[in-house]
């Protein structure tokens, strides 16, 4: 009996067929190549070339389109899930980059995590969806910085470093963007013909240096930073003589240096919504997950304000449970949040954590070499 939908085609000569599917058992399906040949029987002729005695081939109607309908499969699966998905649809017609914008505004619709003017970091910005969300909820004034290591074009009023955020030294460069308070904010206008009229420039951004130049001139600016303590003057010797600071010294020290750290916290919210490429492996996701969501709480903990927030996905796992531990020592308040926009057979969730603690050191979060 032939196989159904099929169409034979017969040849009394094998010599043509047989070398062209020799590594195919008689009788059973190469899906691959969206062929079968039937049971037959085949002997050894002299010389050793083989002779179909009776070679019947079927070829495979609902395949035989063309080998390559196999590997374009899953791209028309995901055009076909995307065109039933409804965040998908409505995302295109809002004009987001991607339906990941619906899941951080319901993060946002919930929490009240964005206000006017504050300074967003955005970790893993690419295609640039919550990027977009951040700044239409935080103008007019808000200043929105991207970082991702895929190169992306960026979203309206969004400055962007392109770097792999894990190095140290592109997190410095974020750092030093940071530091100028209007760097990457949207330019106020110098004069107004009318008190009425409107503010047209206020969507104008500076042009900021490409993170080639911010590589190229990091040296320069550490060397400076080196330079300056250098020249701050010694203890004299009769201080360092006499008897060790009073109480009161000893709270004015503290006070200052809290001064000092708080001037290097210049970030509202930081998001992170970075993610590894999965590989299938459930634990070889998580990990990587929680490297990128560690990354990420440790330059929260350098970066963000007293009050601030930090949203972060995560893939879940066994080690999510240490992660929220260090985020209940950081924050007031710390959420597990699956919004309804996420797909339910993905395994991703997000930990929103509100209102970080003034006074959290580097050792309670175990980062005991911070710097």
């Amino acid at each position: 009996m032939l196989p159904p939908r099929l169409t034979p085609t017969i040849s009394t000569s094998g010599r043509g067929i047989l070398p062209r599917f020799h590594s195919c058992i008689p009788g059973l399906w190469n899906h691959k190549a969206g062929l079968a040949i039937a049971r037959g029987r085949f002997a050894k002729g002299e010389n050793g070339v083989e002779n179909g005695l009776r070679t019947y081939t079927y070829i495979c109607m609902r395949n035989a389109s063309s080998s390559s309908s196999s590997s374009s499969s899953s791209s028309t699966r995901w055009k076909s899930r995307q065109g039933k998905d409804w965040f998908a649809r409505a995302a295109k017609v809002k004009g987001l980059r991607s339906r990941a914008a619906f899941k951080l505004l319901e993060i946002d619709t919930k929490y009240k995590i964005f206000k006017r003017g504050q300074t967003v970091v955005d970790l893993g910005y690419a295609p640039g969806s919550w990027s977009q969300v951040a700044y239409e909820r935080t103008q007019p004034h808000g200043r929105i910085l991207g970082i991702d290591i895929i190169p992306a074009q960026p979203p309206h009023g969004v400055s962007t470093i392109q770097g792999n955020f894990l190095s140290r030294r592109v997190q410095q460069s974020v750092k030093n963007f940071l530091l100028d308070p209007e760097r990457g904010r949207p330019r106020r206008p110098l004069f107004s013909s009318s008190p009425d009229e409107e503010d047209v420039d206020d969507d104008v951004v500076a042009e900021e240096p490409s993170y080639i130049d911010l590589e190229r001139h990091m040296n320069d600016h550490d060397n400076g930073a080196a330079g300056i303590q250098s020249t701050s003057p010694a203890p004299s010797s009769s201080s360092s003589s006499s008897s060790s600071p009073s109480l009161e010294q000893k709270q004015e020290q503290e006070q200052e240096q809290e001064q000092e750290n708080d001037e290097t916290k210049m970030v509202h919210v930081v998001l992170s919504d970075m993610m590894m490429n999965t590989t299938g492996i459930k634990f070889s996701d998580h990990a990587g997950s929680m490297d990128l969501c560690n990354a990420a709480l440790r330059f929260a903990f350098e970066t963000l304000k007293p009050g601030g927030h930090f949203v972060c996905k995560f893939y879940q796992g066994a080690e999510d449970k240490e992660l929220e531990l260090k985020l209940r020592k950081m924050f007031a308040v710390v959420h597990r949040e699956k919004p309804e926009s996420s797909r339910s057979e993905s395994k991703e969730a997000y930990f929103v954590a509100l209102r970080r603690n003034r006074y959290v050191d580097a050792a309670t979060l175990g980062y005991v070499n911070d710097v």
